[in-house]
């Protein structure tokens, strides 16, 4: 496996357990007790039952000159841990707790992490489409410890892998559906046992690359475009530059995710900040530890780790410090202040002012309260696909110390606008990802002025 497959291998298992168990990770918790995680398959008709989650996701994807391709189909699967009891006449007793000298357990409903892989698939036949059947079985281990014992017990899984290929503008367009094939549950619980949790696909292209939807050529951008998404999304995976891999998401990701280098294990605790985290584990009472030991052995690992942590892995964790007046070569991004004027002073830069500043998009002044519709192109964050094609106000226009001009904006559609607005919470697009609404240039009565 090479370092592309590893780097993808370590952002998908934070993927795979995204909210898996949120601190303090005791079952005594009630956000630990009503457990939810992105990506999960449930049974066919669960969710309009009310019972659980929709039975599919699919995406559709661009592969340039691929002969094959290969899919790592990656979920987890339910696994209930029952504690019995060993009583003085020999009968095992099913208990929600077992305390002993050798150790504490509780009754839990753990995960098994499961992969299926499928392909070579050949890309390049003609008007290929493959439907894969997906089989995990069921099972049963017990572990024997002192005072008693622990029975395993898992639930099979089906499900089906649907893969479709065709031409759209010189590339191959590739829909993937995952689907749970169970049978239909009669309630929650069973649901959930026969549902794949937090699924994701890895996928990797032989003899050809992947294109990015986030950031697609010029000449892909039309097909990028008519590319349909459910309940996913996908990436390119591994190191930047690499093409051959790819991550179907069910969290919304940028191209070439990685893991920070800081972090010394997984915290499971939807996107929580390890520094913060660590430290409230360090915090917690021997009590409560044994309990979270007790939950999950992944708990378990936490409050381990934690503990055994050194003052250097914990600085780490903290962060890294950086100069911001400095980029690479120490060249100065930030102008200095002039001598004798405190960076307060509304004098140390007078030819700032985004709230009359105005630019020309198309002939057009905007500026502060022109209205607009969003055509983000340069997709530096994942999130612009949901704002492409809104209306938006414009609140502020700037430019940063490389002449680059940005225009601040609040989407209309946005419920938390005039809140957004009211604290400078704002998106910013260049001048050409806007297209202005306003039939008439906008007066630039009261100071306004226009940047070219």
């Amino acid at each position: 496996m090479n370092t592309g497959w590893d780097r993808a291998r370590t952002v998908a298992d934070a993927v795979l357990y995204e909210g898996y168990l949120l601190y303090p990770y005791r079952s005594s918790s009630r956000k630990n007790q009503c457990r939810w995680q992105f990506g999960v398959l449930g049974p066919p008709g669960a969710a309009e039952a009310g019972i659980g989650e929709p039975a599919e996701l699919n995406t559709q994807f661009l592969v340039d000159g691929g002969a094959a391709i290969i899919l790592l189909v990656r979920f987890l699967q339910l696994q209930h841990r029952q504690v019995q009891r060993a009583e003085s006449d020999g009968r095992l007793v099913d208990v929600g707790e077992l305390v002993s000298p050798g150790g504490h357990w509780l009754s839990w409903d753990e995960a098994v992490e499961r992969e299926v892989e499928f392909g070579p698939l050949n890309v390049c036949a003609p008007q290929p489409s493959w439907t894969l059947p997906l089989l995990v079985p069921g099972g049963a281990d017990i572990e024997d410890v002192e005072g008693g014992r622990l029975v395993r017990t898992r639930r099979e899984i089906r499900g089906a892998v649907t893969i479709e290929v065709e031409r759209d503008d010189g590339l191959d367009r590739i829909s993937l559906t995952v689907t749970c094939t169970a049978a239909p549950a009669l309630d929650a619980q069973e649901a959930i046992a026969t549902s794949m949790i937090g699924t994701h696909v890895i996928a990797e292209v032989r003899g050809g690359r992947f294109v990015s939807l986030l950031e697609p050529p010029g000449p892909a951008a039309a097909a990028a475009a008519r590319c349909r998404h459910n309940r996913c999304f996908p990436v390119l995976a591994g190191a930047p530059g690499e093409q051959h891999l790819l991550l179907v998401s069910p969290i919304i990701l940028y191209d070439h995710p990685e893991v920070a280098e800081q972090s010394d294990g997984a915290l499971y605790d939807s996107t929580e900040i390890d520094e913060i985290l660590t430290l409230r584990v360090m915090t917690m009472t021997d009590e409560e530890k044994a309990q979270a030991r007790a939950t999950d052995p992944l708990a378990a690992a936490i409050v381990d780790r934690c503990d055994a942590m050194s003052p250097e892995a914990m600085q780490r964790l903290h962060g890294v410090l950086r100069n911001p007046h400095t980029g690479p070569g120490g060249a100065a991004l930030v102008p200095e202040v002039p001598d004798g004027v405190d960076w307060w002073d509304p004098s140390a830069d007078r030819a700032v002012r985004p709230e009359v500043d105005a630019v020309l998009v198309g002939g057009v002044p905007v500026a502060r309260g022109s209205r607009v519709r969003l055509r983000p192109s340069r997709r530096a964050d994942a999130q612009d696909i949901f704002v492409a094609g809104k209306v938006a106000r414009v609140t502020s226009v700037h430019e940063d110390v490389d002449g680059n001009t940005h225009v601040g904006v609040v989407v209309d559609e946005d419920p938390a606008a005039d809140l957004h607005d009211w604290y400078g919470r704002y998106l910013y697009f260049a001048p050409d990802e806007v297209e202005p609404l306003d039939p008439e240039p906008l007066s630039t009565e009261g100071g306004s002025r226009c940047k070219s």
